[in-house]
């Protein structure tokens, strides 16, 4: 667990999403099992991978996608509630900062046009920043930006860029680490220890900890939004062997 802890900490993000094409084959073959299973890809393991860059998480990254929980989660939710997967009309979608678990299933399905962008990500389409997009207003069917407004610090202007560019009758999920037993988001740009950034917002390089208010922030924008609890439609022993974490909010976001 600390050397896990260690290279979050130590290792910019690019250079991990390079390293673990290497490393990903064979940490999947040594913990291959049936205990944990990850929906993504329907691959089963003796034990998912810890995760964290403060408090390591047990079971928390799945060998063969690197999917993290929330991503299992947006998975389960998509396929059982959309049609992402099953639309016959083709759908435009974009993916901010896209996770490596996504990026290649999205990109071989036939319904969909995927677009994907960042700053910095070595596997974007387009490098671009969030709060000014290259792309039209209303543009896209569907927007994906997961784990990525909590690094900006005009976080509002971001949420307009991304209301812009979809589609009215379009669709996104935009999830966030969140506290759920805060009201308020709490964020202070005085602070610059990157030790106490990382002890008060989770890790360094956030810039805020969401609370219960992100929704209401995202309706202030235009967008209706629906808090999606989702595990509470998944059984326990789904629950269990998805390693999935009970409670998490899905922010599902429509443009009326």
């Amino acid at each position: 667990m600390k050397i896990f802890k260690s290279i979050l900490n130590t290792i910019p993000r690019p250079w991990l999403i390079k390293a673990s094409y290497i490393v990903r084959p064979v940490i999947s073959w040594y913990l291959r099992g049936d205990k944990f299973t990850d929906p993504i890809d329907g691959r089963s393991f003796r034990k998912f991978l810890p995760y964290g860059y403060g408090k390591q998480r047990e079971n928390a990254l799945s060998p063969s996608t690197l999917s993290l929980e929330r991503h299992r989660l947006m998975w389960l939710f998509l396929k059982d509630n959309t049609t992402f997967f099953t639309a016959t009309k083709k759908l435009k979608v974009l993916h901010i900062a896209p996770e490596q678990c996504f990026l290649d299933i999205f990109r071989k399905q036939q319904n969909l046009n995927y677009i994907t962008s960042d700053l910095e990500s070595p596997i974007a389409d387009v490098k671009a920043d969030i709060c000014d997009l290259p792309f039209k207003e209303n543009e896209f069917d569907v927007v994906f930006c997961n784990h990525v407004l909590e690094h900006i610090s005009n976080d509002t202007k971001a949420i307009q860029e991304l209301y812009r560019v979809l589609k009215p009758g379009g669709f996104g999920i935009f999830q966030i680490p969140q506290d759920l037993s805060k009201a308020i988001t709490f964020e202070d740009n005085t602070i610059t220890d990157r030790k106490e950034r990382a002890k008060l917002f989770g890790q360094y390089d956030h810039v805020r900890v969401y609370g219960r208010d992100y929704f209401d922030k995202l309706r202030s924008i235009g967008f209706k939004v629906d808090e999606v609890d989702y595990t509470k439609k998944i059984t326990l022993d789904k629950i269990e062997k998805y390693c999935l974490m009970k409670n998490e909010i899905l922010p599902v976001c429509y443009k009326l």
